[in-house]
Parts: C-alpha cells; sequence; structure tokens
C-alpha cells in the first residue's frame, strides 16, 4: 500500500521549530503586519528585530491572511502531488485565523483537509504542528491521525512571562489578564491560555526573577510525574536571549526527561501584541 500524501499547514503565529520546519516541510499561512507605512508579511518580509525596534515609535496592527492567500497556498499543496492536510491553527480565541481556513477549507475541492484549533498560541501551538509533522510522516490510518491530533491538545501548555502588559491592552488581546493593579505594585503576571484558548493570569508575582521561577515550578507542575516530554523556550527579542539561556540551563537540570528541547525566537506577529522581552516556557506531555 502507498502511503498517503499528507501536507501539514500553519500559520505564523503559531511558533514551529526551524528544525521540524525543515525536516517536514512544514507549509506556513503568515499573519499580517501592519505598520503606517504599510503592510507587511510576518517572518517574509519582516522579523522580529525590526518589529520590535520600530515599536518604539508605532504600535502597529495584525491581520489575518486572506481567503485568497489561503486559496492560493491549498493549491500549491495539491499542485505538491498532496492528497491530504493537516492544518493546525492558534486559538480561535484570539484570532479569526481558524475560522478563516476552516471557511476557505469547506469549500475547497480536491483536498481532504482537517482543521484543528489548538487553543494555544506560539510554541505553545508550535508543538501541535510538530506532532502533526510526526503524524504525516507515520503510516497510521487518516481517522487515527486525526484523533491523535485532537487528543494532544491538552497537553501542550506555555507559560508567558511578559515584562509589561501595555502592549496586550493596545492590541485587544488583553483576554481575562487583569491588569490595572499590577503595574503599579511591579506585579509581573504569569500568562497562559484558558481551556477556551483565552489568556488569563495563572499567577502574579512580585519583580521579574520571582516571575521567572514560578512560571519554571508552573512548567514542572504541568510536567508532574510525566517520563517523557518535549520542552521549549520562546524569546522576544535580543533583550531576552541572554535570560532565556540561563532559564534553558535551569529547565534541563529540573525536567532532565525532555525528549527534545526547541530553542528559538518568536513569531513577529506574536511580538506584536506581546512587545519585546517576553519569554515562553512550553511543556508538551508525550506519555
Amino acid at each position: 500500500m502507498n502511503k498517503q500524501k499528507i501536507a501539514v499547514l500553519t500559520d505564523s503565529g503559531s511558533d514551529v521549530p526551524e528544525m521540524i520546519k525543515n525536516k517536514y516541510d512544514v507549509k506556513i499561512i503568515p499573519l499580517k503586519i501592519i505598520f503606517e507605512d504599510g503592510e507587511y508579511i510576518d517572518k517574509v518580509n519582516i522579523t522580529a528585530e525590526e518589529v520590535y525596534d520600530r515599536m518604539e515609535n508605532e504600535i502597529p496592527k495584525t491581520s489575518l491572511p486572506d481567503g485568497e492567500m489561503i486559496k492560493d497556498i491549498l493549491d500549491d499543496i495539491k499542485a505538491e502531488g498532496y492528497e491530504k492536510v493537516l492544518v493546525v491553527t492558534i486559538s480561535s480565541g484570539l484570532s479569526g485565523t481558524n475560522n478563516m481556513i476552516r471557511i476557505v477549507a469547506e469549500q475547497y475541492e480536491g483536498l481532504d483537509i482537517f482543521v484543528l484549533d489548538t487553543k494555544n498560541i506560539g510554541i505553545g501551538s508550535g508543538f501541535s504542528v510538530v506532532t502533526a509533522a510526526l503524524l504525516s510522516d507515520s503510516d497510521k490510518d487518516w481517522e487515527v491521525i486525526k484523533e491523535e491530533l485532537k487528543n494532544g491538545v491538552e497537553k501542550a501548555k506555555v507559560f508567558f512571562h511578559v515584562p509589561t502588559l501595555e502592549y496586550l491592552q493596545k492590541g485587544g488581546r488583553i483576554g481575562l489578564v487583569q491588569s490595572v493593579l499590577g503595574s503599579m505594585m511591579n506585579l509581573k503576571p504569569i500568562i497562559t491560555c484558558n481551556e477556551d484558548g483565552i489568556y488569563h493570569t495563572v499567577a502574579k508575582v512580585r519583580g521579574k526573577s520571582k516571575s521567572v521561577s514560578k512560571t519554571l515550578q508552573l512548567v514542572e507542575e504541568y510536567a508532574g510525574n510525566s517520563k517523557k516530554y518535549n520542552l521549549a523556550i520562546a524569546y522576544g527579542g535580543k533583550t531576552a536571549l541572554k535570560e532565556s539561556e540561563a532559564i534553558r540551563d535551569e529547565m534541563k537540570e529540573k525536567l532532565p526527561h525532555f525528549e527534545e528541547f526547541f530553542f528559538d525566537q518568536i513569531s513577529p506577529a506574536l511580538g506584536v501584541h506581546t512587545g519585546p522581552g517576553l519569554i515562553g516556557i512550553g511543556v508538551q506531555i508525550l506519555d
């Protein structure tokens, strides 16, 4: 029996490790970043660093990929000889991307398309892309692959430490995160996505170093008694790089049972909403 040809497609708000993206030829639907001087395509003609540098003067907006662009990408996938597509998107609670792709997919002919709402963002949804990539390369039945992907959603989590809530507020992405008091008392919120895929505060800690150690503690608790998991750190800009490297060393000591450790810059589109200095710590349970 010939192995079915399955493509993996995601949006640029899901942080996919470069290594996985290249090895499994993961296709990306880029979000758009809009400055006053025009539209930029996420990760295509603007980098995260450029976004951060410009944010001192202007906070850009982000917008969804349009239906035409999604259709063109599906056309390319079909032309490459794929029969099925696993689409993994960031949370429908944070972006209309999932809905937009679903609408296009429902009307699209010639491909069997499954769209997964990860209720997550950044490396949180990136973990589901990793799973999709591995499954697309397996001999498993299509129905089994879809089930496994759905079941994996609640096994991935990302905790964000953000230096300021200013950008989440301005971008209208504040969700259930309480903000006003925090900035006055130097309280640093640790943010994650709840089961509806909306940002909420899991903890509030005074000062930065405590915030990072609390985030690590949350990751450890989430990993629980698991003996097999993937870990990840996604950092926002140069300012967060050194600190993220130190956290990586600490995580490797505290959580030694990891299979893979992904370490990368977050996508520019996500950077728009969180601002420079973000550190996202992710964990995906595999057992």
